[in-house]
């Protein structure tokens, strides 16, 4: 049986945290941040957990994390 990879890019965009959830990053903070409200901006700080369904996809891009 073959080793199962790791996609290089969900290691660099997620993070698992110790009870198993899964953290990231907000979306639409790159670039023409003057058109989005300063209340999206103020919400987008830091990290969130994602929902359990977007959570499944990305455990099975990182199997051995």
């Amino acid at each position: 049986m073959p080793k199962l990879k790791t996609k290089s890019g969900a290691k660099k965009r997620f993070k698992l945290t110790g009870t198993g959830k899964v953290r990231a990053g907000f979306a639409f903070k790159s670039h023409n941040l003057r058109k989005r409200s300063t209340k999206m901006k103020r919400k987008a700080r830091g990290t969130m957990i994602l929902s359990p369904q977007d959570a499944r996809i990305v455990k099975s891009y990182m199997p051995n994390a």
